[in-house]
């Protein structure tokens, strides 16, 4: 291994930018925030479109879901898992959505997780109410 591996997982979509899923170094892997976005169809899960493609409405309880999926497909790839976790910052758009962020959440985490920080933030990628990003154990 060098001293720093890139890792590109074919279970996470496409990242938008100049940048890797997930970087291993020093027994660590530092993954980047995952949104919602499906790999398959390049659409974030649980929004609604009016007739002009503008976002109406949206579920928060599935973005989770589908972040949290697209997450686990980095860890798979970076050789590491669920329960290797570290820590875990979560991004929302929406303060509000707190609650039913966290019980999806908490379903991933029935014994309680790694240390986890919520940040409110003005915006976030694409069509994205939530992003998550994780350091895990390599």
């Amino acid at each position: 291994m060098n001293a720093v591996d890139r890792v590109i997982s074919p279970d996470a979509p496409d990242p938008l930018g100049s940048y890797a899923h997930a970087v291993r170094a020093v027994g660590l892997v530092f993954c980047s925030g995952q949104g919602a976005r499906n790999p398959a169809t390049g659409r974030e899960a649980g929004i609604t479109h009016d007739d002009d493609g503008n976002v109406t409405a949206y579920d928060i309880r599935v973005e989770t879901e589908a972040a949290m999926r697209n997450l686990e497909g980095v860890l798979k790839a970076a050789g590491t898992s669920w329960d290797r976790l570290v820590e875990l910052t979560v991004y929302l758009k929406e303060m509000d959505d707190f609650e039913a962020m966290n019980e999806v959440y908490a379903s991933r985490f029935p014994e309680g997780g790694p240390a986890r920080t919520t940040v409110g933030v003005r915006d976030l990628p694409a069509e994205n109410f939530v992003e998550i990003q994780a350091i895990a154990l390599a």
